[in-house]
């Protein structure tokens, strides 16, 4: 038997403090005949004393109200820190002459970036590296720990080593508001070059020859909007020491600068949410004009591989022209508009959303879509001295093998490619994740087939995963569309964790339902430490995969975003319905959470749904969207315009707007459940002051919302590994609260 926390759940154990009151100072906004007076408004400028001590007090507010989970956060830290190998290493990733990867130490908030030397030209077998061992010929390319100290934020923006492993160009913000600081360092020295180039975006690139650094800008409104290339050596502000070579005018398109895997192109990419375009340059003359692959079209989107397909170059483009879901062909490097010479290699599939794919010497990796799960598959190329020339293998005329997915036979995960910088490379690295299976790295041999497993995460205090379930579930939303939803839970009959209400046997259970549901994005079943917290308490974790999301194909996107964008809602509440309907859970077992766009959703179900839930957490919430899609001078405000509409010229797109945006739709009267926001004051993405003037509405409405801010913090909130468990525990024992789980499990 476990005893109850000496505290009962839901039960301050301070008095009742007073709730911060904001001033009501009148601002009337004007659109298309529409007056909107915006009592809230002046917490809009975070250099007004008056602003900084009302947040203040809304932390203060939020301190008293949740001092009474003081003891619950410490321990769920404690069981988050307890499951994690504090000092690990990730699989070194081959790179030139040496393999890359990054190394935790117990103790210290970021990860340690090194090296070490590969054996010989076929070493293509990752080292068994031991954690807190000495690993030989070690060589630390950047102590993340040694760049934070001073600081109370860090990230790192650009990570990029020369092709000759001899430099590297890195960028840090110590701030968040994701403006970065551009250096270059001296690998073989470990000294740092004269060079400073200040106010960066993330992505900087090294020329070919390590001539020049290739790096991109942000306007005004945070847009990354130019590329320069930058000689090294030289300093910033001398003269041709910084070169522009490209700029985007449109306010709707995001500038990026990379070279190809092959190492033979220079690339700009350019793109709107919903239109891009490709320049590439040789990569051997880095001073030379960049060109466009194709030229833009409204409404179509592309991106560019270098492959060399039977001895000669080829360009392989992915592409929406012919299909929603996309296709995949190969087009001449000196004539890539020419449709004649266009070969079709992946042709449009409606069950396949073709999501990228990433050219090799002897192969193609290519990631998709299906049935809501992500896969990764591979076709290899023929007579390229990898076992598959002379007629081994199954090949179209234009030299392409058959498409080989890999097998995955759990019912729920994601999958993916990631560390494969290397053009040479016999085999494919792999990650693959689900609720219930920790993250593990596999290296696919693509001349046998064989799924080499590298390492799996490990979680400490005796894991085991048949102690959860995880299971999908299906929604129908009102226009009649089916809404998956995934699930993760104590497996029936599991009688470690107190108090368990088990639905299959004994009735509802607390329950968490996590939405997202914009820009295509979509939120795959993944492993959490952390969430094992909530789940040994007897919380089952759901997420709605919602319209506006990306996992059902393009339709699915298309289906929740601009005038169609309330399906998003809509959905989210369908499947909390659903959820209560079948005996999952009750009203009053369900917290809903989101955050950023994610953060709109739950101030749309909140206003449109308040007595389905008995907790939201919204985290960095878009919930002011009207008044910041209607202001061209804030950051990104133009860009977002192809995802939300254009209220500022567009009356039918303001008057739809108006009926969600959860800030104007707040109602007075409303039983809201409980609410708690979450920000950070140096936040570009989603301003503070959104958050800040939907609590102060719901408070005046007569709800009982908590605002969280970080006073030094950006859009992904604190950084350091520690302080982010500190967060997750923060958060866990809100929702914990609110459910009434504070047990101790």
């Amino acid at each position: 038997m476990h005893e109850p926390e000496s505290t009962p759940a839901r039960t301050p154990a301070v008095a009742p403090a007073t709730a911060p009151v904001a001033a009501k100072i009148a601002h009337t906004r004007r659109h298309h005949g529409d007056e909107f007076v915006d009592n809230y408004e002046w917490l809009r400028d975070p250099e007004n004393d008056e602003v900084l001590a009302h947040l203040a007090a809304e932390n203060t507010f939020a301190d008293q109200q949740t001092a009474h989970l003081a003891g619950l956060r410490s321990r769920i830290f404690d069981e988050i820190k307890a499951r994690t190998l504090e000092t690990d290493l990730s699989v070194p990733v081959r790179e030139g002459e040496w393999w890359y990867y990054t190394r935790t130490v117990e103790g210290k908030q970021y990860g340690v970036h090194a090296r070490a030397p590969i054996s010989g030209r076929d070493d293509w077998q990752p080292p068994q590296l031991v954690a807190g061992e000495p690993v030989p010929g070690e060589v630390v390319v950047l102590d993340d720990n040694v760049e934070a100290e001073g600081t109370d934020f860090y990230s790192l923006g650009s990570f990029d080593v020369s092709t000759d492993g001899t430099l590297l160009a890195y960028a840090i913000d110590t701030v968040g508001d994701e403006r970065y600081t551009l250096r270059i360092r001296n690998l073989l020295t470990g000294a740092d070059l004269a060079d400073v180039v200040e106010n960066t975006a993330p992505g900087a690139t090294f020329s070919l020859d390590a001539s020049h650094v290739f790096y991109p800008t942000v306007d005004d409104a945070w847009r990354p909007d130019t590329v320069w290339r930058h000689r090294v050596g030289g300093v910033q502000g001398e003269t041709n020491a910084d070169v522009s070579v490209f700029t985007e005018p449109d306010e709707r398109y995001w500038v990026g600068v990379g070279l190809t895997r092959s190492r033979r192109y220079l690339e700009i990419g350019v793109g709107s949410s919903i239109t891009s375009e490709a320049y590439l340059l040789d990569a051997a003359d880095p001073e030379g004009e960049f060109a466009v692959v194709w030229p833009r079209v409204e409404g179509v989107e592309y991106s560019v591989e270098h492959a060399v397909i039977g001895g000669v170059d080829k360009l392989l483009i992915t592409h929406n022209r012919n299909g929603d879901n996309f296709e995949l062909v190969e087009v001449p490097v000196d004539a890539p508009t020419d449709s004649a010479r266009q070969h079709t290699v992946l042709a449009h599939d409606p069950e396949r959303r073709l999501e990228s794919v990433d050219a090799f010497e002897t192969h193609l990796s290519v990631q998709y879509r299906r049935d809501a799960l992500s896969r990764v598959a591979v076709i290899r190329l023929a007579g390229t001295g990898d076992g598959t020339a002379d007629g081994a293998g199954v090949h179209d005329s234009a030299g392409y093998g058959e498409l080989v997915e890999l097998p995955f036979d759990e019912p729920l995960f994601a999958s993916g490619t990631g560390g494969n910088p290397e053009w040479r490379q016999p085999t494919l690295r792999v990650g693959f994740t689900s609720f219930v299976t920790p993250s593990t790295v596999y290296d696919y041999v693509v001349a046998t087939g064989e799924l080499r497993l590298l390492k799996q995460q490990p979680v400490l205090g005796g894991y085991d995963s048949s102690r959860y379930t995880q299971r999908r579930e299906w929604a129908t939303a009102p226009d009649g569309t089916r809404v998956p939803l995934s699930l993760v839970y104590l497996t029936p009959g599991d009688s470690d964790a107190p108090g368990v209400d088990n639905f299959a046997h004994t009735g509802p259970a607390p329950l968490i339902l996590y939405g997202y549901g914009s820009y295509e994005a979509s939120i795959d079943p993944s492993f959490s430490v952390a969430r094992l917290s909530l789940l040994d308490r007897g919380v089952v974790f759901a997420i709605a995969h919602v319209r506006g999301g990306g996992e059902l194909g393009r339709w699915w996107y298309e289906s929740g975003k601009t005038l169609t964008k309330r399906n998003t809602f809509s959905d989210f509440i369908a499947a909390a319905r659903h959820l209560v309907e079948i005996g999952q859970t009750t009203p009053e077992l369900l917290v809903a959470q989101g955050g950023s766009a994610g953060g709109l959703l739950m101030g749309a179900v909140a206003n449109d749904a308040p007595e389905l839930f008995a907790g939201i957490l919204a985290q960095v919430p878009f919930v002011d969207a009207l008044t910041s899609i209607l202001d061209p001078s804030l950051p990104l405000t133009v860009i977002e315009w192809d995802e939300w509409g254009d209220p500022l010229h567009d009356p039918e797109v303001y008057a739809y707007m108006k009926t969600y945006s959860p800030y104007e739709n707040v109602r007075d009267g409303v039983r809201y459940p409980r609410i708690l926001a979450v920000t950070s004051l140096n936040d570009t993405r989603v301003l503070y002051v959104e958050p800040a003037k939907w609590v102060a509405r719901l408070r005046e409405a007569g709800a009982d919302p908590l605002l969280k801010i970080e006073m030094t913090a950006g859009h992904g909130g604190v950084s350091g590994r520690y302080e982010r468990w500190k967060e997750a525990a923060y958060e866990s024992a809100w929702m914990l609260d609110v459910l009434g789980r504070t047990q101790t499990p």
